[in-house]
């Protein structure tokens, strides 16, 4: 690896880190969410019928099926999303957004929105905020932004 390379891979990680840190507390202080339940619930409501397994759940955040099931559980508990059997696999069960959950979603994203913009003000243009986020998408092969 390049010395850019390595440089590059360290300042993404600590970015990364920075965001989660503060979209979860702005997150948690205003909707009660982690980020990660966030996510969980952009990716069900991309997904064909706001479902997906938790297999699938897990391979889309890079979390194991019991970190989803984690994740899941209070998010069912509060009927922001529910369970629902395959018809012809019954081993199988799909985690669905509900209503509630696309309410709440909604209004989680719309935070979210703010803070993304909050985070590039005075920062970057417009040009070079939509750059970054074509770089960033191939890198993560496009991931929720696609």
């Amino acid at each position: 690896m390049s010395t850019s390379s390595f440089a590059a891979v360290l300042n993404l990680l600590d970015a990364n880190a920075r965001l989660e840190e503060r979209f979860a507390g702005g997150l948690g202080s205003i909707h009660g969410l982690a980020l990660k339940e966030v996510l969980l619930m952009m990716h069900l409501e991309s997904a064909p019928l706001r479902r997906l397994s938790r297999v699938d759940l897990a391979r889309r955040l890079h979390v194991s099926p019991s970190t989803v099931t984690r994740l899941a559980n209070p998010l069912e508990k509060l009927h922001r999303v529910g369970r629902e059997p395959d018809p012809r696999d019954a081993r199988l069960t799909y985690v669905v957004l509900t209503d509630a959950g696309q309410q709440l979603l909604t209004d989680a994203r719309a935070t979210l929105e703010r803070m993304a913009a909050d985070t590039f003000r005075d920062r970057w243009s417009k040009v070079e905020i939509a750059t970054l986020a074509g770089l960033l998408g191939r890198l993560t092969d496009g991931g929720l932004a696609a």
